[in-house]
């Protein structure tokens, strides 16, 4: 790598196996590229992904986006308030990035915005999402609490940012990579939407060796490439108690002897991580796609 760039083609017959995408080429990609005797240079091959992560893709129902590949680490970016960001929204990416092997980090946003009850709130899904394995980080732009902690989190990796329009994203990267933010203003500018601050996904470099690839507002996740026998193993929490269920091949909605269930009953899983199992069990129809807002 020489830092040259070289603006490439994707030749309209180039698919991805497997993948029924909008972008076969995501940001994250390493790929091999020809350079013709006239300049023009064709991607010929996407080197195996380590990861990646996808969403619905707009008006397509049958296809996904890619958002991006090759990560480090993903941060979903919620708030308890101003906007509210509902649980299964949270879950839905969670179960999608396991998927797709893909870390995520919570990080709860505007916290200088709450009050008593929406602090309870903020403590009690801290503890309910650090418990299942997820590490969570406390920021807000405002008094710059946590800022320090995310840029660190962040130093030395492919992060990618995530989360519904609304919640601060762009902010955050104000805070962590000025410079950064700036430039996605002028992307913003240019493509004069009006809707969001961030169009559409793009990869920045804010260290030497740390990079940030910013998102636009994501609404909801569906259950692409999940069968609906793997939806328990993408819930951390399921997956280690099925191995206490009486059938193999257990749902975990009405089997007699089944350890979520049981764990559920005693107060032992959380009734919010439950239900929004119950919503991607329905949404196989890719129906109810979107998430709870």
């Amino acid at each position: 790598m020489d830092g040259t760039v070289v603006d490439c083609r994707v030749k309209g017959n180039f698919r991805l196996k497997g993948i029924r995408s909008t972008n076969p080429v995501a940001v994250g990609d390493h790929v091999k590229f020809d350079v013709r005797s006239d300049g023009t240079a064709y991607i010929v091959e996407i080197l195996e992904r380590k990861n990646y992560i996808v969403r619905k893709a707009s008006n397509l129902s049958k296809q996904s986006h890619i958002l991006a590949a090759n990560l480090d680490r993903c941060f979903l970016i919620v708030t308890i308030n101003h906007p509210a960001t509902a649980t299964t929204f949270i879950d839905r990416f969670l179960a999608a990035a396991e998927a797709y092997r893909v870390p995520v980090t919570l990080v709860f946003n505007k916290t200088d915005l709450y009050n008593e009850a929406e602090n309870e709130e903020l403590e009690y899904l801290t503890a309910l999402y650090s418990s299942i394995g997820y590490q969570c980080l406390h920021t807000s732009t405002t008094d710059g609490k946590g800022i320090e902690d995310l840029k660190d989190a962040m130093t030395g990796k492919v992060s990618l940012l995530a989360g519904n329009s609304g919640v601060g994203k762009s902010s955050l990267v104000n805070a962590i990579a000025p410079e950064i933010a700036a430039r996605v203003g002028e992307i913003s500018k240019t493509h004069d939407t009006g809707m969001h601050t961030t169009t559409y996904t793009e990869m920045f470099e804010f260290m030497p060796g740390s990079y940030i690839v910013d998102t636009p507002g994501v609404k909801g996740f569906g259950t692409f490439d999940m069968e609906t026998e793997e939806i328990s193993h993408y819930f951390v929490e399921f997956f280690e108690l099925s191995k206490d269920c009486r059938y193999s091949n257990c749902t975990h909605t009405h089997e007699p002897g089944c350890a979520v269930l049981e764990a559920l009953e005693k107060g032992e899983l959380a009734p919010s991580r439950y239900q929004s199992y119950l919503s991607m069990l329905e949404d196989k129809d890719e129906g109810k796609y979107r998430a709870a807002e």
